[in-house]
């Protein structure tokens, strides 16, 4: 496996593992998001056994001791598996994560006190005026999936970084401008990630209102351009294509060794 690094906004960093074994034959990528500022902040850590190579990428761009905070959508290993991995190697980092999941997980899962945020808090990473960089801390119970869920706003290039949202198959290009939601659809049909129709699409409209230009997405393609009307399109495409409620939580998954339902 190789780790790539693309810079997908003013200094923020895609690093992306392509994983072919994962959905073949089409594979799938894992990716997290590194922030170069003043204090620099990681989304997503990656599983433990990526570990080697997303380190040695973050590395390219920051020193890796250098890290300040470590962040990520929800519990899981895809997000945070090498949360302690990190923890040990910078020094200085602090998970920061919604209160809820610092209640029910990290407050014992990780090696360090976490910082809890509160829904709509700002955590501020510092840099000039100009380019100060702020991230927002957005709750989505539930959406796509996991209690404590939630996404971060960085306020200064309009970035979204939306964890499991638009999670599609491929390869793809660091960042595209072409559309994402029906891929996105598409794996929806395949995985059956997300946790509830109606939290979903309500969830994603409120996403829109805050127009992000770039959407940094964990599995796939990072998009450019009008990430409202791709989040607006998106939960509308839940609800034509996988209402009603009942019928959506009780379609079957690949993940839990079931066929796929045909579309």
């Amino acid at each position: 496996m190789e780790t790539r690094v693309d810079e997908i906004a003013d200094g923020i960093y895609r690093i992306s593992t392509y994983v072919p074994e994962v959905a073949a034959p089409a594979g799938f990528t894992f990716n997290q998001f590194l922030i170069d500022a003043e204090q620099p902040l990681l989304f997503h850590t990656g599983m433990r056994q990526l570990f080697p190579l997303v380190s040695e990428a973050v590395g390219r761009v920051v020193p890796l001791d250098q890290l300040r905070w470590l962040a990520f959508g929800h519990v899981e290993a895809d997000e945070c598996g090498a949360m302690n991995e990190f923890l040990a190697a910078a020094p200085r980092a602090e998970v920061a994560h919604g209160l809820q999941g610092c209640l029910v997980s990290l407050n014992d899962l990780a090696d360090r006190p976490p910082r809890p945020m509160a829904h709509g808090e700002t955590l501020d990473l510092g840099g000039k005026e100009v380019l100060r960089r702020r991230v927002m801390n957005l709750n989505t119970p539930h959406v796509p999936h996991n209690w404590e869920a939630r996404v971060l706003f960085e306020e200064t290039t309009g970035t979204l970084l939306c964890g499991d949202l638009f999670t599609h198959l491929g390869d793809g290009s660091p960042i595209t401008d072409h559309d994402l939601v029906g891929p996105a659809l598409d794996a929806e049909e395949l995985f059956r990630q997300t946790s509830c129709l109606t939290a979903a699409v309500a969830t994603m409209r409120s996403l829109a209102r805050l127009s992000p230009r770039t959407l940094a997405v964990m599995h796939g393609s990072s998009y450019y351009g009008d990430g409202a009307a791709a989040l607006r399109e998106l939960a509308d495409g839940y609800e034509d294509r996988f209402s009603p409620e009942i019928s959506f939580a009780g379609r079957p998954s690949t993940l839990a060794g079931q066929d796929a339902p045909q579309g």
